[in-house]
């Protein structure tokens, strides 16, 4: 509906639609309009997801699908809080413990995040649905620990439960998510904000995966004089043991 449209069906004017969308922080209806239209996008089944979008000619798919990714990059860079990412970096640096929780399609990021935190920290626990329910696996977390839970549409309710958990027991949240209005922004304590527009039945992560790589390159950044003796340290284990294929190099 327009903005003209849906003041008629509420008996009210036009102009008055506007301010309100300007009152809650948007530019103009039409950019509500759009917010309000992904929020329900987010709320369909696989099945109706894949109606979609039309991806059946194989070049189609392969120039929409790529551009829609860059398009999920570049208004990740233009949206992103740059003093909430640096809170975040300072959190994560002061924290005892790094709980890194992300399950179901979410759980490739989450694994990504821990392996390179990995080099970087000794206190990395990364919380998986394996033996231990992920609320055994956050029964230690603290005051002094931080806990960064990534979900995406559609979210995983075992997450935000675990995030719940953890909030209780005053540890501090950082969210990876898609939106301010995602139910795990409204949790968190910092939220970074990478885009994911879904293509068809499958979410778009690429725009995620660049915030998680720009997050580990400056934490590493910050510990670099740490980190470059254990890199020199981990060469000479890996060419002990032929960890990695050089004979081609």
């Amino acid at each position: 509906m327009t903005a003209a449209n849906l003041g008629e069906v509420l008996n009210i004017s036009e102009s008055t639609i506007v301010r309100f969308a300007n009152s809650l922080g948007y530019s103009g209806y039409r950019e509500l309009q759009k917010e309000l239209q992904e929020l329900i996008k987010h709320k369909l089944t696989t099945v109706q997801r894949i109606t979609l979008n039309d991806y059946s000619n194989k070049e189609n798919a392969l120039s929409k699908v790529m551009e829609k990714d860059i398009d999920n990059v570049k208004k990740t860079i233009q949206e992103i809080d740059i003093k909430s990412f640096n809170k975040a970096i300072d959190l994560i640096l002061q924290s005892r413990h790094i709980y890194i929780i992300g399950l179901r399609s979410s759980a490739f990021l989450s694994g990504y995040l821990s392996f390179y935190l990995n080099f970087i920290f000794d206190n990395v626990k990364l919380v998986t649905e394996g033996p231990n329910d992920v609320f055994e696996q956050l029964i230690m977390a603290g005051k002094d620990d931080v806990v960064i839970g990534i979900t995406y549409p559609r979210y995983s309710r075992r997450t935000l439960e675990a995030i719940d958990l953890v909030k209780s027991k005053g540890c501090s949240i950082i969210s990876i998510t898609d939106s301010l209005l995602s139910p795990a922004a409204h949790r968190a304590d910092i939220s970074l904000i990478a885009r994911s527009d879904m293509i068809s039945f499958v979410d778009s992560l690429v725009a995620p995966m660049s915030l998680i790589n720009a997050l580990i390159v400056s934490l590493g950044a910050r510990k670099r004089d740490d980190i470059t003796n254990y890199f020199e340290d981990l060469e000479l284990i890996w060419k002990k043991y032929n960890v990695y294929d050089e004979n081609n190099i």
